[in-house]
């Protein structure tokens, strides 16, 4: 965990939280060592650090709150999710999805785990047919529910600092051109050649290169992929970044 310093504890933690909150993409990245290494500080606050937080799909500022929780001050973060639940990201599903557990190995930051959970309920969004067969086929994902296919993408952007997601490997692939060949080594897809479901050298943490996760079959091409990152849900936010 990162030192405290002079400088960062003289900054009063509210003030830290409501720069951390306030500020650009940019901004909130820099502040996040210093927003870890001021956890105890964090506790100190109770539940008032809620505050300059809401847990609505707005930016990652409050899913790296939680995380850091998670990781050193585990114990304040279990009582105040067993007191009160709705701290956490809603998650609203027109298909009568529980996303849980995704949420759970996300903020725990399992991400293998969110990977494998992610796979599962795009399958059960694409109908009985792909749940049978055991993966999604290009031509199902259009009619994949656009509001549970936003609360998939929204998790992994919250819990990743926008790392990850389906509107980041968008927004990656549109900087390139289109170029799926040009995307794989962007984002870490080292697949030699050779379609698999796990590529070599596979990284499950947030050190992994943006636009890593979520990981998409990529067995017969490219098709399925791009049936995700040009669905309806996708086209607005691609227009906006």
């Amino acid at each position: 965990m990162p030192s405290d310093t002079s400088e960062s504890n003289r900054v009063p933690i509210e003030e830290l939280l409501e720069n951390f909150s306030s500020g650009s993409l940019r901004q909130r990245r820099r502040l996040v060592g210093e927003i870890e290494s001021r956890s105890k500080d964090l506790v100190g606050l109770g539940s008032k650090f809620f505050g300059n937080f809401k847990p609505e799909f707005k930016d990652w500022s409050f899913g790296w709150i939680l995380q850091v929780l998670n990781r050193h001050e585990n114990k304040f973060l279990s009582e105040l999710l067993a007191a009160d639940q709705s701290v956490l990201f809603s998650t609203p599903s027109s298909m009568g999805i529980d996303y849980g557990p995704l949420q759970k190995f996300l903020l725990e930051e399992q991400f293998e785990e969110a990977d494998r959970i992610t796979s599962s309920i795009l399958r059960k969004l694409a109908g009985d047919s792909s749940v049978e067969r055991g993966y999604v086929y290009f031509s199902e994902v259009e009619g994949i529910d656009i509001e549970d296919l936003l609360t998939i993408d929204s998790l992994w952007l919250v819990y990743s600092q926008e790392k990850f997601g389906f509107s980041t490997q968008a927004r990656l692939l549109d900087s390139l051109g289109g170029s799926y060949e040009k995307l794989w080594p962007r984002i870490g897809w080292k697949t030699d050649g050779v379609w698999t479901r796990y590529p070599s050298a596979f990284t499950w943490s947030l050190e992994a290169p943006e636009g890593h996760m979520p990981l998409v079959n990529q067995l017969r091409g490219v098709r399925l992929m791009d049936a995700y990152l040009n669905h309806p849900f996708l086209l607005s936010r691609r227009k906006q970044n």
